[in-house]
C-alpha cells in the first residue's frame, strides 16, 4: 500500500492527502461497481475521497466507507478525508446548512472534512437535465452564501470550507467579505491548462489549490484525450519507464498542488499513486511548461452558453 504525503491547510491543524480519488462517473456505473472501486482504492492507499451532491455519488461513497470500517480496512472515520460540494441549486444563504445536512445524510457521516462551493453561480430551480434555461441562472451572492458556509464550519458539520472554479477576481471578492478565508480552491489544472496566475494568487493568499481533471477527463463528455495523447508527455513517459498519466500527475504534484484523479480501474488507480519516489528533471519540466495552453472544462458546456456563464468561463 502506498503512503500518500499530506499537505497542511489554513484551517488550524488540518492536513489533507495530496491525492484524492474522484467519484464522478461518466457514463454512470451501478452502485455495487462504484462501491467495489472505493473499497479497492482504500486497499491501494487512498484516504481522500472527493464527491459532490451533483455527482450523485455521496450515497455509494457513504456505503463504501461503512463497509471499509466493517472490514477493518481503516480503523476509524478519522483516517479518511472526505470532500463534498454545495450544488448551485442550494447556493442561497438559507439553504447552505440544510444542503450540507442532506449530503451528510447521504454519506452517513456526522461531518465532512471539506465543504466547497461547487460553482460561482446560483440556479433558482433544481434541475434534472442540462443545458439550463437562462432564466434559472443567477449571479452568486458570494457574501451571503459564504456566511452560510462559515456557519457550517462553526456548527462542526465540516472541518474546513473552500471553493471550486473560482477565478482570481471571484477569490478577491470572497476574501474581502470572509471571516473565515477559503482553505481550498479546486480548479481544472494539468500540463495543458496550468493555471499559473491563479496559483500565484492562491499562494499569496494562503489558499491551497487542488487540481481536478489532471489527466484531461478522458472518456467523459466534458473531457478529451489531450493529456494522455500528448506527444511531449508520451516521449518523457517512454524515456522514464512511466505512463503518460504518471508524468502529468507528477508535474501537477511538483507545482505544490494536490490532485483529484478518478479511475475505477484497479491497475490505473494504483499507477496513479506511483508518483512519489521519482521526480522530473529540469529539462523535462521546461518541455512541459512550454506546452500550448487550452482549457478543457467549461461551465457553458454544462449549463449552456448564457452571458453570465460565458463571463465566468472567461475569467477562469
Amino acid at each position: 500500500m502506498v503512503a500518500i504525503p499530506v499537505v497542511s491547510l489554513s484551517c488550524e491543524g488540518q492536513t489533507m492527502p495530496v491525492i484524492g480519488m474522484g467519484t464522478v462517473a461518466y457514463p454512470a456505473v451501478d452502485t455495487e461497481t462504484a462501491k467495489a472501486a472505493i473499497i479497492e482504492a482504500i486497499r491501494a492507499g487512498y484516504r481522500h475521497f472527493d464527491t459532490a451532491f451533483a455527482y450523485r455519488s455521496e450515497e455509494f461513497l457513504g456505503e463504501a466507507i461503512a463497509e471499509a470500517l466493517r472490514l477493518g480496512l481503516v480503523k476509524s472515520r478519522q483516517e479518511l478525508f472526505i470532500t463534498t460540494k454545495l450544488w448551485a441549486s442550494f447556493a442561497h444563504r438559507d439553504q447552505v446548512v440544510p444542503a450540507i445536512k442532506l449530503s451528510l445524510k447521504n454519506l452517513r457521516l456526522d461531518y465532512v472534512d471539506m465543504y466547497l462551493i461547487h460553482w460561482p453561480v446560483r440556479l433558482t430551480e433544481h434541475i434534472s437535465k442540462t443545458p439550463v434555461p437562462k432564466e434559472h441562472i443567477e449571479a452568486l451572492d458570494i457574501k451571503s452564501v459564504w456566511e452560510g458556509m462559515e456557519e457550517c464550519q462553526k456548527l462542526g458539520l465540516t472541518k474546513g470550507i473552500g471553493v471550486s472554479n473560482f477565478s482570481c477576481s471571484k477569490l478577491e471578492e470572497l476574501l474581502s467579505v470572509a471571516q473565515i478565508p477559503p482553505a481550498i480552491n479546486q480548479v481544472e489544472m494539468n500540463p495543458l491548462w496550468n493555471q499559473k496566475k491563479l496559483r500565484e494568487l492562491c499562494k499569496a493568499k494562503g489558499i491551497h489549490v487542488t487540481a481536478y481533471s489532471p489527466l484531461g477527463a478522458n472518456g467523459t463528455k466534458w473531457g478529451d484525450n489531450r493529456i494522455v495523447g500528448c506527444d511531449v508527455l508520451e516521449e518523457i513517459a517512454k524515456a522514464r519507464g512511466k505512463t503518460t498519466a504518471q508524468v502529468s500527475l507528477r508535474w501537477v504534484y511538483e507545482q505544490g498542488v494536490s490532485i483529484v484523479t478518478k479511475s475505477f480501474n484497479k491497475q490505473r488507480m494504483r499507477e496513479n499513486l506511483e508518483i512519489f519516489d521519482w521526480s522530473l528533471t529540469p529539462e523535462e519540466i521546461n518541455k512541459i511548461n512550454q506546452l500550448p495552453q487550452r482549457k478543457g472544462v467549461t461551465l457553458a458546456s454544462i449549463l449552456g452558453p448564457h452571458d453570465l456563464v460565458l463571463e465566468i468561463d472567461a475569467e477562469l
